[in-house]
């Protein structure tokens, strides 16, 4: 009895070990190597406008048509989180030294079973780590949008958006780009023509509108 008693606490701890361990800083590393090797290749030019984030801004494969005139730079990497985006800030964020950065990331740390709070704090942290570099980088937060799949986060992806919009706003040169509203139909429902087959990515449609939202804040 006591050796399964025994046995039962171990593996129970196991179990909440696994579930509370934290995923490597670095487990994205092949991913920003190829962007390098590009970047030797194929230099791009200082003073651009930077895409980065998770999967909605590594698939948007149009970026440089929909911004015709504009010069930008793409680095997206899927399934990060704001985490990574610190982690591999100076390689990704610094180094092409932008005048602005486009993030949208934050909705792979809800579901990952952050907080709210925790991707106000660690958004904070990456533009601390960012403008430590380039003062006057100008930072756009594209929110954390509705999907079908992740409707269910919804109320803790709204609450991670009004504290990062609060902090944007008492902050220099951050702007809040909010993608609810265009996203959701008359049923108060994601619009499901904005969604690709696996209901969480965006479709063409859906960059459609991210490019009306942001050409404008790009072009000031």
């Amino acid at each position: 009895m006591r050796s399964s008693l025994a046995f039962l606490c171990v593996l129970f701890g196991f179990v909440t070990f696994a579930r509370s361990e934290t995923p490597p800083a670095n487990r994205f590393e092949k991913e920003i190597a190829v962007y390098e090797e590009a970047d030797k290749q194929n230099p791009p030019p200082k003073g651009a406008i930077l895409f980065t984030g998770a999967s909605s801004i590594r698939l948007w494969k149009t970026l440089a048509q929909d911004f015709s005139g504009l010069t930008v730079i793409n680095r997206g990497f899927g399934g990060s989180q704001l985490a990574d985006s610190i982690y591999f800030a100076d390689r990704i964020s610094i180094h092409y030294a932008p005048k602005t950065i486009v993030i949208q990331a934050g909705g792979n740390d809800i579901n990952a079973g952050k907080s709210p709070e925790q991707v106000l704090a660690d958004f904070k942290t990456y533009v601390e780590k960012v403008r430590a570099s380039l003062p006057d980088v100008k930072i756009i937060f594209l929110n954390l949008g509705p999907s079908p799949k992740r409707w269910e986060q919804r109320e803790a992806q709204q609450k991670a958006n009004a504290l990062v919009k609060d902090f944007i706003a008492s902050g220099k040169n951050l702007v809040y780009a909010d993608l609810w509203p265009s996203s959701i139909g008359a049923d108060g429902l994601p619009k499901p023509e904005l969604y690709v087959e696996d209901k969480l990515h965006p479709s063409a449609a859906a960059y459609a509108i991210r490019t009306q939202l942001l050409r404008p804040l790009l072009e000031k």
